[in-house]
């Protein structure tokens, strides 16, 4: 990832970067700039500038990119056992000033916001080298941040001269298009159930890119200096969209993007300058063997189910008038009425709003708060709910 800028040939051994590339043919799946069809599931050679700009204006679902962080870094850099640290010193990675390095962030990033669509989000990962500059450029350009996710690496690499901390994390941005986007999607509850019934938190604990996972050339080095683990991808597409959605990844790189799409089922546009990480993206990617429909079903959201009023669970008769109703504790009481409110002492009103009273709270989820007997346990009213939604599906199908 982070090589689609224009800019000179990158000095790595055996990666000979070329701004406009050969010709496409030599690349099946693989498009050069001026497409006019979206290029679904392809990667676009050339500036990653022109082809965001060229991209049919709202076409992308998610947008996830890993831009040269422009790290400055200067002259080699040693292990105390005197061997060179294999760092990145590509050129695509270096610009003239701080300037030159909002421009071209602010280049890329408009043409991603234009290719978005409307309740589309974006997700920008750097290090302290470059995302506050890239976090304010955002907000200048009106996209509207959601979080900042900090990955703490397993297994970072340590502060060899010993100067600094350890260098430990990098930050992404999550952000909207645009803060009247609100139909973004968020896939809470499959996150949640997948974390212990716990939300999941904005410090995700995974490892660098090591071992099988990184590819490598004829000569056993590394192809792609910054190659991020599946496991960041994994998460932030589960996170962030659906089965059959659209990621667009304008760094492409070594291909971590579509190959996770792949496997999960989503389309993938990419765009990378270099022609020989473009072709090991594609030899990974075709590698990948998809996930099972079954493996990707989206988690049912509880605000997509249909409404159903309290009334509607009396008017079935799954609960009676007069029946008493309590909280988990049995510390309150209520009465159900024949219009489906509930009497708490000498206070009328809805589940919710007695739930809040009982309390002394400014809201309740009265659904989650009333009780009733069932033989000799509690049940929360929500499991009337339930079957009254059962019963709607049932007679939708």
């Amino acid at each position: 990832m982070r090589s689609a800028r224009a800019g000179a040939a990158s000095p790595k051994a055996q990666i000979q970067v070329s701004r406009t590339g050969p010709s496409a043919s030599r690349f099946p799946g693989v498009q050069r700039a001026g497409a006019q069809a979206l290029p679904k599931d392809e990667i676009l050679i050339g500036d990653c500038i022109a082809h965001l700009r060229g991209l049919p204006e709202g076409c992308a679902d998610l947008v996830f990119a890993d831009p040269p962080y422009n790290l400055q870094l200067e002259g080699a850099l040693s292990r105390p056992d005197q061997s060179m640290v294999d760092a990145v010193d590509d050129d695509w990675d270096k610009f003239a000033s701080f300037a030159d390095y909002d421009s071209f962030t602010r280049e890329w990033l408009s043409a991603a916001r234009r290719a978005m669509k409307k309740d589309a989000t974006i997700f920008v990962i750097g290090s302290y080298h470059n995302i506050f500059r890239v976090g304010a450029i955002m907000q200048d350009l009106g996209f509207w941040i959601l979080n900042d996710i900090v990955w703490r690496k397993a297994n970072p690499m340590p502060n060899f001269r010993g100067r600094r901390f350890t260098n430990a994390h990098e930050t992404m941005i999550w952000a909207a298009r645009d803060a009247s986007t609100k139909s973004y999607t968020f896939n809470y509850e499959a996150l949640k159930a997948g974390n212990e019934d716990c939300q999941v938190r904005s410090d995700w604990y995974l490892p660098i890119c090591t071992g099988g996972e990184r590819l490598k050339d004829d000569s056993g080095r590394k192809v792609h200096p910054t190659q991020k683990p599946e496991a960041l991808l994994a998460r932030i597409m589960l996170s962030a969209s659906n089965a059959g959605d659209t990621v667009l990844d304008p760094f492409f790189g070594s291909g971590t993007t579509g190959a996770v799409a792949r496997r999960m089922n989503r389309h993938f546009i990419g765009i990378e300058r270099d022609v020989n990480y473009a072709s090991a993206a594609r030899k990974r990617i075709a590698a990948v063997e998809p996930l099972p429909a079954e493996a990707l079903v989206a988690a049912p959201s509880k605000r997509a189910e249909p409404r159903v009023a309290f009334a509607s669970v009396v008017e079935a008769g799954l609960i009676a008038p007069g029946t008493v109703l309590t909280d988990e504790k049995r510390r309150y009481r209520a009465i159900v009425r024949a219009d489906g409110a509930l009497s708490l002492g000498p206070a009328v009103g809805s589940i919710h709003k007695t739930g809040a009273l009982a309390q002394g709270l400014p809201a309740c989820n009265g659904w989650t708060f009333w009780h009733f007997e069932d033989g000799a346990q509690l049940r929360s009213i929500d499991t009337l709910r339930s079957i009254i939604r059962d019963q709607m599906r049932a007679a939708g199908e």
